[in-house]
């Protein structure tokens, strides 16, 4: 895989990440040695905000160590992508109530997007009723984001064009109830159960709206557009996890021969051109996604808001990568043979885990 996604974390972090990548996938959970990490390193925290005990690292930075953990176990690098940016969350919260869920033990972040539950109006608060599904890292998670439909006295309220309201809400784990659903092939260490809340009550504080409008912390981290933080963080991942497929693939492929040419594989030139061809393919596309990346971090920084032309390059760097990165991995299993089919083997986990994360909603070719 690329040095410089290598390079972004320690040998020994990266060591003790594969060590456990095996067992945690079994076992359908992160390694405990895998969770520990997370929280020494303070990674889970890494995108909430100074005033909240987190540490507010410029996007670019945390991008690349997504796809670096991504590149030696996909599941962890899912996890850590989508609770650090349930923790990015922060940054829209009252700023007491952000300390106090940013300083809990162990913090941990996890929820869903889906506005698939609503919050009655009750007092000073909200009584919260539904089931989210796809809360990655649910296990550890100390702390639940949901969105939900507003309503009063049993009536959705409605926006001026006439539609639901819909309202951001971050919920102590204590109030929810976990059912375990996560069955697929791949991302299995992810732990991405569903989970439900029956007529919980919390009060206003908890809920928030994600707009650079409403931040509450004073940081170009969140003035950066969400939607364009989700591709880039999605993508990342895609990117690390294709890397480290194709590393494998190379490996398997360098212990085969042709079956019709008589030669090893990597003496076959057909077969070194396709394979450099996907290589310089990815790195170009890598190339551009950061490029594009930092670009748009830079104007953030600058004091500027993204337009909607900078928030298309963003969306559409982030696919192509994307589309790149699929071409790579469904190009070269062939060539792997039926190692690469053992349930077992490393490249199996890494092609399961790759198709299952690039099936994400915003990730649609």
């Amino acid at each position: 895989m690329p040095h410089a996604v290598l390079d972004i974390l320690s040998a020994r972090d990266t060591r003790r990440i594969a060590r456990h990548a095996p067992a945690a996938d079994a076992a359908r959970f992160l390694h405990p040695a895998q969770q520990a990490l997370l929280h020494r390193r303070g990674w889970l925290t890494m995108l909430a905000p100074h005033s909240a005990g987190g540490a507010e690292l410029p996007l670019p930075q945390v991008v690349r160590l997504e796809e670096a953990v991504a590149a030696v176990d996909g599941s962890m690098g899912w996890v850590l992508t989508l609770c650090a940016g349930a923790g990015w969350f922060a940054g829209f919260l009252a700023p007491d109530m952000a300390r106090s869920i940013i300083g809990t033990p162990r913090v941990c972040l996890g929820g869903s997007g889906a506005a698939t539950g609503y919050a009655e109006e009750e007092g000073d608060g909200y009584r919260i009723t539904g089931s989210w599904d796809y809360a990655s890292g649910a296990p550890m998670a100390t702390h639940f984001t949901l969105n939900a439909r507003l309503q009063r006295d049993g009536q959705p309220l409605l926006d001026a064009e006439g539609k639901p309201r819909i309202r951001a809400f971050l919920v102590p784990a204590a109030l929810v109830q976990l059912v375990p659903s996560w069955n697929s092939i791949g991302m299995r260490a992810s732990a991405s159960h569903s989970y439900r809340i029956d007529g919980q009550w919390l009060s206003k504080e908890h809920g928030f709206t994600i707009s650079p409008d409403t931040a509450t912390a004073d940081s170009p981290l969140y003035r950066y557009p969400f939607y364009s933080l989700a591709y880039v963080t999605l993508a990342a991942n895609a990117a690390g996890m294709a890397a480290h497929f194709m590393q494998l693939a190379e490996e398997c492929m360098r212990h085969r021969r042709h079956a019709r040419a008589g030669l090893p594989l990597l003496d076959v030139p057909e077969v070194v051109s396709m394979l450099q061809g996907k290589k310089e393919a990815y790195t170009a596309a890598r190339a551009r996604f950061y490029a594009v990346l930092d670009d748009s971090w830079a104007q953030v920084a600058g004091g500027a808001a993204l337009d909607d032309d900078a928030m298309q390059a963003v969306q559409d760097s982030s696919l192509a990568l994307v589309a790149v990165c699929r071409s790579a991995v469904d190009g070269l299993y062939p060539y792997c043979g039926l190692y690469a089919a053992r349930e077992d083997s490393a490249i199996n986990r890494v092609w399961r885990d790759f198709h299952t994360a690039s099936q994400h909603s915003l990730l649609l070719p």
